[in-house]
């Protein structure tokens, strides 16, 4: 049974780290799934039960994990991963829309559903199952699905940039961004962000003291070169692969410090997600 179990861990964890936006929340979810699997009988199809527990228990986790977000200091953003080892997909198409779908941004568009609509989008876009397979999992009935899934598309279409960068603009982007942090200074942190860019930090007292996001180029790069002043001695700076991306990672002594996600149109940075709560760098 444990070999069994194995065999879907991956994919278990894929679905539950996306629902949740938290590794540390989606293991628990996996591990819970297994003493279930361990005590049920008669399991016919292993996957179809092991991913009906994991959706359901995601969904009562959702519902108590809204509350607490709300009541959480400052802006709240997804755990992020390191993926840069992981191969989440047989093709190299394939994995490209596993990597999107696993990106901060994406994560944080998620937010915007309900439960039950990001169960639906991510049970049918990303993991190919059918709506008759998904109407068994939330009991729900299947047009149901198609129109949660329908207004869930929708939602993400709204909020969604009209005109991401390339892989290769992100990349050179970043670049820039990391000698401007690097050397402090002011001025080319400025000239890379948009007039209407925004930074949202989540960062526990380690990114400043802001508990709101950041709107504006000038104010951006002003309380990014004031927050240098954070960084412990001798940090490090590393472009590494993070929830399928590249981001900027800030360590001390080889320990994560803070991970910073930019988002790149039209050749300027739109946004800025800066991640430096030690609970949420336990996978980094």
């Amino acid at each position: 049974m444990m070999s069994e179990f194995e065999q879907y861990r991956p994919l278990l964890f894929s679905i539950a780290y996306r629902m949740l936006g938290s590794a540390m929340e989606a293991e628990d979810i996996v591990q819970e799934a297994y003493l279930r699997y361990q005590s049920a009988q008669d399991v016919q199809t292993p996957k179809a039960y092991l991913t009906t527990i994991v959706t359901r228990l995601c969904l009562n986790q959702l519902q108590s994990a809204r509350v607490q977000r709300e009541q959480y200091l400052g802006t709240w953003l997804p755990e992020p991963i390191l993926t840069g080892d992981t191969v989440d997909a047989s093709t190299p198409s394939a994995r490209m829309d596993r990597q999107e779908a696993i990106s901060m941004a994406f994560l944080v568009l998620l937010e915007a559903l309900t439960p039950p609509e990001r169960a639906v989008l991510l049970l049918h876009e990303v993991f190919d199952y059918s709506y008759h397979e998904i109407a068994a999992i939330l009991e729900r009935e299947e047009a149901d699905c198609r129109q949660l899934y329908s207004r869930a598309k929708k939602h993400l279409a709204d909020r969604r940039p009209r005109f991401p960068s390339s892989p290769e603009q992100h990349g050179k982007m970043l670049e820039r961004f990391r000698h401007a942090i690097e050397e402090g200074t002011v001025e080319e942190l400025t000239t890379m962000l948009a007039h209407d860019s925004v930074l949202w930090a989540d960062g526990k007292g380690r990114i400043g003291a802001n508990t709101r996001p950041i709107y504006g180029q000038t104010a951006i790069a002003l309380f990014l070169h004031s927050s240098l002043r954070f960084l412990p001695p001798h940090a490090s700076t590393q472009v590494e692969e993070v929830n399928g991306e590249p981001a900027l990672i800030i360590r001390s002594a080889g320990e994560p410090f803070v991970v910073i996600f930019v988002e790149v149109t039209d050749g300027q940075i739109q946004a800025i997600r800066a991640i430096g709560n030690p609970d949420k760098l336990k996978h980094i």
